[in-house]
């Protein structure tokens, strides 16, 4: 199962700095759809990785894209996740 068959994630972010923040800050980033909510996205994970979510944050960039990362609580790994999306 995966993030895209939910419709409100597109894919998720694998740039120097979204690894960064999966290896440091326990935080995996995607690029959502712009109708998503920060409550859609938090039960989103939350549901289909068995995951507790402690924060969401959004950002829309000028490329009009809509940028999320969310924080795992500290019993969970982001490196353990990022390994399941094939980010890492």
């Amino acid at each position: 199962m995966e993030l895209e068959d939910f419709g409100y994630i597109k894919f998720p972010l694998m740039t120097e700095k979204a690894i960064n923040l999966i290896e440091k800050e326990n935080k995996l980033s995607f690029i959502a759809t712009p109708q998503a909510t920060k409550t859609d996205i938090k039960k989103l994970i939350e549901k289909v990785y068995k995951v507790k979510v402690s924060s969401v944050n959004v950002l829309n960039d000028m490329k009009g894209r809509k940028k999320v990362t969310v924080k795992l609580d500290k019993k969970y790994k982001a490196e353990e996740l990022a390994a399941k999306l094939g980010v890492i």
